[in-house]
């Protein structure tokens, strides 16, 4: 497999590999993999609540104002 970096990402990978910390450009790539792949997880958990949460506010049977519902999504979400 063939990648391309712009000068700044090459400059970046090149500077951790420096500072001994990684052994290799490879493993400086797969960590950053690795980190993506975890924040794609922890995103879709998160849309999964939403939804969880909706589901249950469109079933709720008392009603609230629709404003009041929406502050406390965006508080519980920020």
């Amino acid at each position: 497999m063939n990648i391309s970096l712009t000068p700044a990402l090459e400059k970046f990978v090149q500077d951790k590999v420096a500072t001994g910390l990684y052994n290799s450009v490879s493993e400086v790539i797969r960590e950053a993999i690795r980190l993506l792949m975890s924040q794609e997880t922890i995103s879709q958990e998160r849309l999964n609540m939403l939804y969880k949460d909706i589901e249950i506010g469109l079933n709720d049977k008392l009603s609230m104002e629709g404003s009041t519902a929406m502050k406390k999504l965006m508080q519980k979400y920020e």
